[in-house]
């Protein structure tokens, strides 16, 4: 099988993110494996779209790191193939970097990845389920149980009035973004700096204004989900817990937050059953949760992360498990390539 994912920029990538690992994972069982940049795409006048890609050796690597040094090696020189050379796309292009200067990115993205499931190849997120998902509004679309309340607006008696007739603070933040880049909490009964923090966010749009959930001071739980259902093997989830450090609102591992082990409850696994029809719908074949407080805050679906935190701390290859996945799509792809149906949406 020859699987391609794309992400933002190569210079920009870390060996520790959930690519690299799921990338790993797929040459160890002698998959054909190819990175491909935003700034690496050709639509020629022949109509063809061709990919400089970079591959590495396919063998065992001892680790993501090694894996990534050497696929990164100044001496690893890219090939250019054609999109459908791919039997599986996947679109892992990160929102937080985008926003800091490569907006362009992500609807090159979604464009690739139609143009490649024109071709036949499976691309996972599917790029129309991608589309709906392009800011943090794609959580209104799931029922009122799994979210904390919340109202979107651009006028500032709004947010005023919605954070009077709370019981507690409240959370303002862009519609889009992410990485947590522009989360301010507003203290029940205070406005001090409410302009200034609320201009800031004016700049970029819409502003969600979201009830407090008093459970967040002790983090949030990430669960993968997988197909709709949560991600687990030997009967451990894919999951753990950001613990928030300081006064910091947020639970984001790069401003701070420490990594524990997460307990799922049963009130997680009903919210992860309450999403699954909308996620299974929208092709959305790995996503990440974050959960709190009985309330899941966001719903990522471009490059959820943090598989590795879940693997170090069950103890568990959860990569090799997302691999069988792609693996029993393509299996089913040549039974289905005459058939009126969509592997990307497909569960399997």
């Amino acid at each position: 099988m020859k699987i391609g994912f794309f992400v933002t920029d190569l210079k920009l990538e870390r060996a520790q993110y959930s690519t690299y690992w799921v990338a790993m994972s797929a040459v160890a069982r002698g998959h054909s494996v190819f990175h491909i940049s935003a700034a690496d795409i050709e639509y020629t006048a022949s109509g063809a779209l061709k990919l400089k890609a970079k591959k590495v050796p396919g063998k065992r690597y001892r680790s993501s790191k090694h894996y990534f040094e050497t696929l990164t090696d100044p001496s690893n020189q890219s090939e250019v193939i054609d999109v459908t050379d791919l039997d599986v796309l996947l679109l892992r292009s990160d929102p937080a970097i985008e926003a800091e200067g490569w907006k362009w990115v992500q609807p090159m993205a979604l464009q690739l990845g139609r143009i490649a499931r024109a071709s036949g190849v499976v691309v996972l997120n599917d790029p129309d389920g991608l589309s709906k998902a392009m800011d943090k509004l794609y959580l209104q679309l799931f029922p009122d149980m799994v979210r904390p309340l919340s109202i979107i607006t651009r006028r500032h008696d709004d947010i005023k009035h919605f954070a009077a007739e709370q019981p507690s603070h409240i959370i303002i933040k862009p519609v889009q973004g992410s990485g947590g880049k522009g989360v301010f909490i507003i203290q029940k009964g205070s406005f001090n700096n409410f302009r200034q923090m609320v201009d800031s966010l004016l700049q970029d749009g819409y502003v969600i204004a979201q009830e407090y959930i008093p459970e967040a001071v002790l983090g949030d739980t990430r669960l993968f989900m997988m197909n709709g259902e949560p991600l687990q093997k030997h009967g451990k989830f894919a999951a753990f817990r950001r613990l928030r450090q300081g006064d910091d609102v947020r639970s984001n591992v790069h401003v701070g937050a420490k990594i524990a082990r997460a307990e799922i409850t049963d009130k997680m696994l009903e919210l992860a059953s309450a999403v699954r029809p909308r996620l299974v719908e929208d092709g959305m074949f790995l996503v990440g949760l974050d959960i709190v407080g009985g309330k899941i805050l966001e719903i990522n679906v471009f490059c959820p992360g943090g598989l590795r935190n879940a693997q170090r701390l069950e103890g568990v290859d959860f990569a090799t498990e997302i691999v069988c996945a792609l693996e029993r799509k393509d299996r089913y792809l040549s039974y289905y390539s005459d058939k009126w149906y969509n592997l990307n949406t497909a569960v399997l």
